[in-house]
């Protein structure tokens, strides 16, 4: 009886294996989309990055990383620039400086480090991130310099309204992959418009890489130093979004995982994570809240349940149909996601600003913020040498790390 019972909840955990690819598929496919990554690589990515992050973390943490939407803008701009060598070397720098903060913060504690990246300084740089992208998303969902595509307009309106509909659904299985869910209808949609086009995955073999796939998979990382300037600095941001996640992670678990493994352990997992994405082709990896949602509701923290959704996503990227299959999505479906998620992103930065209850009838605030949004904003890129250049992003985030150094504090 016993025996039977192992077997049953063995059986169970490949099935949990699954819900957890579906809460992560959506928004892991969607960065390589919005960024010109190949999707069957960025799903390899993931899988292989999450197996990396148990294995440096003891096997003890239920976490599943996925491609990371803080660095959408730095990819989209370096691949159009340099290509995906460039990429390559700028992705495996950032996990390189997930690297080094973990010793740091090994070395000199986590609070130590953390005082470099106060609210103040992350919020505003967080709604960076999404209110930059906000062109690009209205481009996509059809609408551009004062003109717009109907056709395209009403297929990323069904995805929000889809999206709308599913977050506001009580209790059900859908609001954990509104994304995934929103995309299928809209495909359905833009099949139905004859907005798709079915020739290439006919063509495709079932087993292996398409030959783009393949092509970007085997070109050698060129450490170009304007892709390294452009995508490393990033993850001093997102440094900030691991603790937070880890915490939260912990918490849904019942577990202090800053103790055990160490915080230090979970950003050299994901750094090295990052690392591995980088040689393959992938964006940079990230750990995603959407499974730490899914642990909350199933109560299962089983974190080998975790690595069979990665066996799961390495696998899916190695079928070549349904890699050619998530290519032919349409651009105004993914337009429709992007409008709500780069919106998300901004709000996000507006709840971590919330949540510290910063003071902004303090002039030290207003100063920060405000010289963070406007050279965050207004300036594109600066070129400093040759084709080395910086993003207004990059610039923005050092002016308010350095700010909120030197200005004093009101007492």
């Amino acid at each position: 009886m016993e025996e039977n019972s192992q077997k049953i909840r063995g059986k169970a955990r490949y099935i949990l294996g699954i819900q957890h690819v579906l809460a992560m598929f959506g928004a892991t496919v969607l960065v390589p989309f919005l960024t010109g990554l190949n999707p069957s690589l960025a799903l390899i990515s993931a899988g292989v990055g999450t197996l990396i992050f148990h294995f440096c973390t003891k096997k003890i943490v239920p976490v599943f990383l996925g491609s990371s939407f803080a660095f959408i803008g730095a990819l989209t701009l370096v691949l159009k620039e340099e290509g995906i060598g460039a990429i390559k070397g700028g992705v495996i720098a950032a996990g390189l400086t997930y690297v080094l903060m973990s010793y740091l913060v090994k070395i000199f504690g986590v609070q130590r480090v953390r005082s470099f990246f106060p609210p103040i300084v992350t919020g505003p740089i967080i709604m960076l991130i999404g209110l930059r992208m906000a062109p690009t998303a209205l481009g996509m969902a059809g609408y551009a310099n004062g003109k717009f595509d109907p056709k395209s307009l009403i297929v990323a309106t069904v995805v929000i309204l889809v999206m709308v509909f599913i977050t506001m659904m009580k209790r059900s299985f859908f609001r954990l992959i509104p994304i995934l869910a929103a995309v299928v209808v809209g495909y359905a949609v833009a099949a139905f418009m004859g907005m798709v086009n079915f020739d290439l995955v006919a063509q495709a073999k079932w087993i292996g890489l398409s030959h783009e796939a393949t092509q970007d998979l085997l070109t050698l990382p060129d450490m170009s130093l304007t892709g390294i300037i452009a995508i490393a600095p990033i993850a001093l941001v997102v440094f900030i979004e691991h603790i937070g996640d880890i915490t939260t992670n912990g918490a849904v678990v019942g577990k202090d995982f800053f103790k055990n493994p160490g915080i230090h352990r979970t950003l050299l997992g994901d750094g090295l994570a990052t690392v591995a994405a980088g040689f393959i082709g992938g964006p940079a990896n990230t750990t995603y809240g959407e499974n730490t949602g899914v642990l909350a509701v199933t109560k299962v923290y089983d974190p080998s349940i975790l690595r069979i959704a990665a066996c799961y996503a390495i696998v899916l990227g190695f079928i070549g149909k349904f890699g050619i299959l998530l290519q032919t999505i349409p651009l105004p479906v993914m337009g429709g996601v992007s409008v709500i998620l780069f919106g998300m992103i901004a709000s996000v930065g507006v709840r971590t600003v919330v949540d510290a209850r910063l003071d902004f009838s303090n002039s030290r605030n207003l100063i920060i913020a405000s010289l963070i949004f406007v050279l965050g904003i207004a300036v594109d890129n600066i070129v400093i040498w040759k084709t080395v250049s910086v993003s207004g992003l990059a610039l923005a985030a050092l002016a308010g790390i350095i700010l909120n150094k030197v200005l004093p504090i009101d007492r």
